[in-house]
């Protein structure tokens, strides 16, 4: 009966952890949303009204996402990301500020040769440091 018991408390506790990180990533993901999509908006160099417009909602409509009002629908993100030339997965990538400049270098590097990407890895490379 004992371990019975210390198996239901374990279960339980681990239950709660779970539940807890859930719970505690919803909110951070609240505050975080919109913060990004401000970045990538102004990184964009586009008022929330004329984004609002060009997704086609009404000229509030990322305001209120951005304020932390409301949260896009799926299909209203995926326009949101069509619109900012990124992909979802982009979107959620923190450490990337401009992920679209980078889409483009991308693009750019697959049409140079190996000792071009060589040349351009080394001078990446010393940028980094």
């Amino acid at each position: 009966m004992k371990k019975s018991n210390k198996n239901r408390s374990c279960i339980r506790y681990n239950m709660l952890k779970g539940w807890w990180q859930i719970v505690h990533n919803e909110i951070e993901y609240e505050k975080w949303f919109p913060q990004r999509l401000t970045q990538l908006r102004m990184r964009k160099g586009v008022s929330a009204r004329d984004m609002s417009l060009s997704i086609g909602q009404n000229t509030g409509y990322i305001n209120s996402i951005e304020s932390g009002k409301n949260f896009p629908t799926m299909k209203n993100f995926f326009y949101i990301c069509e619109y900012l030339h990124i992909t979802p997965k982009e979107f959620f990538e923190e450490g990337i500020a401009d992920p679209e400049a980078i889409q483009k270098m991308v693009e750019n590097l697959k049409k140079l040769d190996g000792e071009q990407v060589d040349a351009l890895s080394k001078i990446v490379e010393g940028l980094a440091k």
